[in-house]
């Protein structure tokens, strides 16, 4: 036994024969006499170097260890590492599940404490590393280890040498192929399998820089191009350790199950055929023929397989037995063990390695290889004779750099190589001779410095970092210590003995793992999600979100909406948008349109033919047939349509002498297929089941015989144009038509967009009624990922939101205080709880927004746009979240501390928990949540008003100048030269009012003396007449743009013969740009706002004129009246361009002229140009509105832009004067 510190120590090491598979009782009823006798292994000194070696004699199968401490004694081992090796160096460390090192020991000295491996180890040597043990004693060990004999069969290769498997006929197809080995090898590439076909069929398993690739073409390759038949799919890493991995190939047809060790790729080969096409032979270690057609050169494998197996034959065995079907070249079948001693360092600050160096008269030379993850690190330093000088070499920014150092302010730098981080081997060679300095990468062309004297080396050298207690050291660490692997360490050519070192009989060393290397690759598996790259450090790993969609540190959360509906929200407008429909999930972003200028938010989606279609010559034997395509998958289009409210297609269909359903034997002539694919007969909004178009159920079909306007075949055209509604079967993916083959028969379609709207996850709610009640749901699956997000409001301080449990891990979110949000779990390491603090109360009935994380690298907790608390993960121990019990949301397992209020749209890793309906089924809880006004009453804008929905809320419109889901959308009209519009106020509706009170019709309130003008304009025309009123021929008041473009507000009282006028400043405002205009009269105060000004103009006083021309400026501006664009008006409550848009039918409204529906913020100088020129009347278009007058007792035409608001004016003047 090696490593113990004192010899005479009594120990009892045993080993049982068991089942590999024999399972391991805590309480263990058999003898278990060796560990329980007296006495054990006790080290002289009790550190971190100490350890105890087992020699099995040969090799084993481990499935179990056991430990005791000494018998009556305070001296045990609270943990260990196990380590395993083939031939008692070069060590591999065990790693549990998750990546942990540490294996749990002893509590005390008797209890026999059992841990069974996860997977069974195959090894001669153990040794057993205490980390921890009690802090009043000393290491003390009684160990027993479990596990059978094993048997194998291998064969050694030396890099040119393979065995030949020879088929009994010249050429083997297969459709089924197993193929299974395992193999270790110092070196980082050679082929372990090949075989081809000479139609270009192949397989090739080899190992390339350290990774097991799998190449394989099942396509002729005359038939087919190589790129669009290989199949490239590559595993593993850092598999040039000397230590056994276990391969496992498994092909069904295309389907394919890739297997390294514990880790799986499933995949599918590309082409269209199913059988590998071999011939005469496969080759197993190398290549022997290459330049074969169809071959491609690649080392031969340098290294051990055993346990050969090719579809159940056991190719080594038959070598061994020189079976006649088997070619044997250089092959022996014992495994040859290369005694090298690795080194790992493994602190960033605190690692290195001191070695003597005996410098030469001419010189010195140092050779080793490395490997590492990081970027930056310090590989060797040595002072020179000349005391003010030294060389240093180290990594920076993955290069090699030498720096030489000739004084304080003199130094000379040479770099070479990049990307040396890469987990890689690579040789380094230093050294000098003469004045010449001579530095080598791999097998690269050296790179050479020349010095003006002579470097000689004092007597030691540093690898890895300098000490840091040192201070008259001038070994300086330029960047971090190193961290990574060292091996064949040659100083002056002579090896360097590691061993020795360990022993400390040479050297010295600080934070080293001698004899074993023990980088590790945190790429694999990969947990970076949804396509992201992954890059590594000696610790950590990083994942690179850029273009997938996704942020966080595992590229785990979208950064797209999941919806339409949650992008109005944000009070964006119409557009393009990519939506994420199961926001963290599986599924990838779609990009949609996202129509929000309706009172709904639609989702657009379009296909590849949305124009009409003309259809003849088809018939039921040879139908037409169009496929649509969506630019996004079932599984998108599932999510997409399950999570709206409603969505619909059209289906425009006309037809002449063309039927539908009314086949003599039942059979319809035509039909659609949804996304079911299955086959729909229903048509222009009938219902799903029913063999019938809208006209049949509405019983207004043109011909009452048939069901279908079509079927009636008449000899003209005729329409069964619909919309389809039955989400479920939407959207449409192929139509067939089958009756356009008789004479004149024919049919036109057009298959419109899918267009869905609402959110059903947005809005799906619960109410929680008592704090005993809660919703539970299945258990939350989320070992290696967890994304929770949900909305809450509610009116008491603390509750739990959810919860659920596991044998010993548990994640829980709860209000803890009416100011405290907490995010607690646990995953086998203890409890981590992350809390967010508010200024502000969160028990304010209003809705507030959690959104919470948990990864393998870090954990964070949001609440509303607070501050994001993080938690990052400890570098070793559990990561897997392992949980059980069902899913409490609104309350906890023991129905304590219950949530009070509502919980609204709780997504946990992308999936929406349908909160409403679970509350159905549940007493106390009720589905939806009230009050959403008073959280998102303030997304209304222009007036909207707020009016609740049982699934969110609606933004009434009809008292604002805007339209639109949030009424953001201007109601806007081009006028042209020579249009106009006038609006009536019907006399029936005056006719039972006097006088006083006949204008006061369009106020809010009737007795207060507050009115209020507002529009937007844009027109690079003036003189222009933007407002008039009038009372009657004698007064009047105009809004205008002088000739100047200033703006000016003019008058005439009928008390008074002269004209006034206010000017609101000297800005032009006829410059093509959209301008804002509000005015208000409050009291005898008259405000005018221009462009959301901070500052409205304020007039107190009036300008009077008695000068005639005045009066003509006024007309000038009517005369030439208003070309431009007319946006957003609101006198009051009164909004006359929507009235005149969308109540075409109404009498109040009379345009004359041309004019256009247009949105003035998107109007250009251009358009501006177009209307000036346009003086045609091409008909009327009720759609655009240009006046206002009544006609009580006088009726007053305008021809351009004409408003008469009579009680405004009236109100106006008696206010001012």
């Amino acid at each position: 036994i090696d490593g113990i510190a004192e010899m005479n120590v009594t120990f009892i090491v045993s080993f049982s024969l068991l089942s590999c598979f024999t399972r391991i009782l805590d309480d263990d009823s058999r003898s278990f006499s060796p560990v329980t006798a007296s006495g054990g292994w006790s080290p002289l000194n009790s550190d971190q170097h100490q350890w105890l070696q087992i020699d099995l004699r040969d090799r084993m199968e481990i499935s179990g260890v056991a430990t005791q401490g000494i018998h009556g004694s305070p001296d045990w081992v609270t943990n260990y590492l196990l380590m395993f090796s083939d031939t008692g160096s070069g060590w591999k460390q065990y790693h549990q599940e998750d990546g942990i090192s540490t294996i749990p020991g002893n509590s005390n000295a008797d209890n026999i404490v059992h841990y069974k491996l996860l997977h069974t180890i195959r090894t001669r040597f153990l040794r057993f590393v205490p980390i921890d043990w009690n802090s009043e004693g000393r290491i003390g060990m009684r160990v027993e280890v479990y596990g059978c004999a094993y048997k194998s069969d291998v064969a050694d290769f030396d890099g040119r040498s393979s065995l030949l498997y020879r088929f009994n006929q010249k050429s083997m197809s297969t459709v089924k192929d197993v193929i299974s080995l395992k193999f270790k090898s110092l070196h980082s590439d050679g082929v372990l399998v090949h075989g081809e076909g000479q139609r270009g069929d192949y397989i090739t398993l080899e190992l390339n820089q350290g990774t097991l690739a799998l190449h394989i073409n099942l396509d002729d390759s005359k038939l087919q191009s190589s790129a669009s038949s290989h199949t490239l799919v590559t595993i593993g890493s850092l598999l040039d350790d000397q230590h056994w991995h276990s391969v496992l190939i498994e092909r069904f047809n295309k389907q394919v199950n890739f297997t390294i060790d514990k880790y799986t790729q499933h995949f599918r080969i590309k082409g269209d055929c199913d059988s590998l096409d071999v011939d005469y032979e496969l080759s197993f270690g190398g290549i022997p023929l290459p330049g074969k057609p169809g071959t491609f050169l690649r080392k031969n494998f340098h290294g051990c397989i055993e346990n050969l197996y090719y579809n159940g034959v056991n190719i080594i065995d038959l070598a061994k037995r020189r079976k006649p079907q088997i070619y044997t070249g250089n092959v022996t079948f014992s495994c040859t063990d290369p005694q090298i001693t690795p080194v790992t360092f493994t602190s960033s600050t605190s690692s290195y390695l001191l070695l003597p160096i005996e410098s030469q008269a001419d010189g010195f030379s140092i050779r080793f290889q490395v490997r590492t993850w990081n970027r930056d690190g310090f590989l060797f330093y040595t002072q020179l004779y000349q005391e003010s000088e030294h060389l240093l070499l180290f990594f920076s920014h993955g290069k090699l750099k030498l720096t030489y150092q000739k004084s304080l302010f003199e130094k000379t730098e040479m770099t070479t190589g990049s990307n040396l981080n890469d987990g890689l081997w690579h040789t380094v060679s230093l050294s000098t001779q003469g004045l010449q300095v001579t530095l080598q990468l791999n097998n690269d062309v050296p790179s050479t410095m020349v010095t003006k004297t002579q470097l000689i080396s004092v007597d030691s050298c540093y690898f890895g970092g300098c000490p840091s207690n040192i201070k008259d050291l001038k070994c300086k660490n330029p960047t971090l210590a190193f961290q990574g692997c060292m091996r064949l360490i040659f100083i002056v050519n002579q090896p360097v003995n590691l061993i020795l070192v360990q022993q400390g009989l040479i050297g010295n060393f600080s934070d080293l793992q001698i004899d074993l290397c023990a980088i590790q690759d945190r790429c694999q598996p990969n947990f970076c999600e949804h396509g992201g790259q992954c890059s590594q450090s000696w610790n950590t790993f990083y994942c690179e979100c850029s273009g997938t969609g996704y942020t966080g540190v595992t590229c785990h959360n979208s950064v797209y909406e999941p919806s339409c509906e949650a992008y109005s929200h944000s009070e964006t407008t119409s557009g393009h948008f990519l939506i994420d429909s199961d926001g963290s999930g599986p599924l990838g972003p779609t990009l949609v349109y996202c129509d929000m200028t309706e009172d709904k938010v639609w989702t657009v989606l379009n296909h590849n033919n949305t124009e009409m279609t003309w259809v003849q010559g088809s018939s039921l034997e040879y139908p037409y047939s169009m496929q649509f395509s969506y630019s996004l998958t079932q599984e998108q289009l599932q999510a997409l349509v399950a999570r709206a409210e409603h969505c619909e297609q059209e289906i425009i269909y006309r037809c002449w002498r063309s039927r539908l359903l009314n086949a003599r034997d039942g059979t319809p002539f035509s039909w659609w297929i949804g996304r079911t694919g299955e086959r729909q007969t229903y048509w222009s909004g009938s219902l799903p089941g029913v063999l019938q178009c809208a006209c049949g159920l509405d019983e207004n079909c043109i011909d009452m015989n048939y069901f279908c306007n079509c079927d009636a075949d008449k000899e003209q055209w005729v329409n069964d144009t619909g919309l389809l509604s039955y989400k479920d079967h939407l959207p449409v993916n192929q139509i067939i038509i089958g009756d356009t083959n008789r004479t004149n028969s024919e049919a036109v379609y057009r298959v419109g967009p899918l267009k869905c709207h609402g959110d059903r996850n947005f809005w799906n709610a619960a109410s929680f009624n008592k704090d005993t009640t809660y919703l539970h749901f299945s258990t939350f699956q989320a070992e290696l990922s967890a994304h929770i997000s949900f909305y809450f409001k509610t009116t008491v301080g603390s509750g739990v939101f959810l919860e659920n449990l596991g044998v010993k891990d548990f994640i829980r979110i709860e209000l803890i205080s009416s100011q405290e949000v907490m995010f607690s779990f646990d995953v086998g390491n203890g409890p981590v709880n992350l809390s967010v603090k508010s200024p502000v109360p969160f028990n304010d009935k209003q809705w507030h927004f959690v959104n919470v994380e948990r990864n393998v690298k870090q954990a964070s907790l949001q609440v509303d746009k607070l501050p994001i608390v993080f938690q990052d993960a400890s570098g070793e121990g559990h990561i897997r979240l392992q949980l059980n019990s069902q899913l409490f949301v609104g309350g906890t397992a023991s129905r304590k501390k219950g949530f009070l209020g509502c919980i609204r749209s709780l997504t946990l890793n992308g999936v929406t928990l349908d909160l409403e309906e679970q509350a159905k089924l549940t007493s106390g809880v009720q589905p939806g949540c009230p009050g959403h006004c008073s959280s998102y009453g303030s997304l209304c804008h222009n007036g909207g008003k707020c009016t609740e929905k049982y699934n969110g809320y609606t933004c009434d419109c009809s008292n604002s100048a805007y339209m639109g889901p949030f009424c953001t959308k201007e109601v806007s009209v081009i006028f042209e030269a020579g249009s106009s519009m006038t609006y009536t106020f019907q006399e029936s509706f005056l006719s039972s009012q006097n006088e006083s009170e006949q204008f006061s019709a369009i106020f809010t309130e009737k007795n207060k003396p507050r009115n209020n003008i507002t529009f937007s304009f844009l027109t690079t025309h003036t003189p222009a007449m933007l407002f008039f009123a009038t009372m009657d021929l004698q007064e009047y008041m105009a809004i205008i743009l002088s000739k100047s473009g200033y703006l000016q507000i003019w008058y005439r009282l009928k008390k008074q013969k002269e004209t006034g006028v206010l000017s609101a400043g000297s800005i032009n405002l006829a410059n093509g740009q959209l301008h804002r205009i509000k005015i208000k009269v409050k009291g005898k105060h008259l405000y005018v706002q221009v462009n959301n000004a901070d500052n409205p103009l304020v007039f107190l006083s009036i300008i009077l004129s008695d000068r005639p021309s005045l009066d003509s400026q006024v007309m000038t501006a009517g005369a030439r009246g208003f070309i431009g664009c007319l946006s957003s008006v609101q006198i009051n409550q009164i909004t006359p361009l929507k009235e005149v848009l969308y109540q075409s039918g109404s009498t109040r409204v009379l345009v004359s002229g041309r004019l256009r529906q247009s949105s003035c913020g998107s109007a250009s100088l251009d358009d501006l140009k177009t209307i000036s020129t346009v003086h045609s009347v091409s008909g009327n278009i009720p759609m655009q509105v240009c006046c206002l007058t009544h006609n009580y007792n006088l009726r007053i035409y305008f021809s351009y832009y004409v408003y008469l608001i009579n009680n405004f004016l009236q109100n106006l003047f008696n206010n001012l004067f």
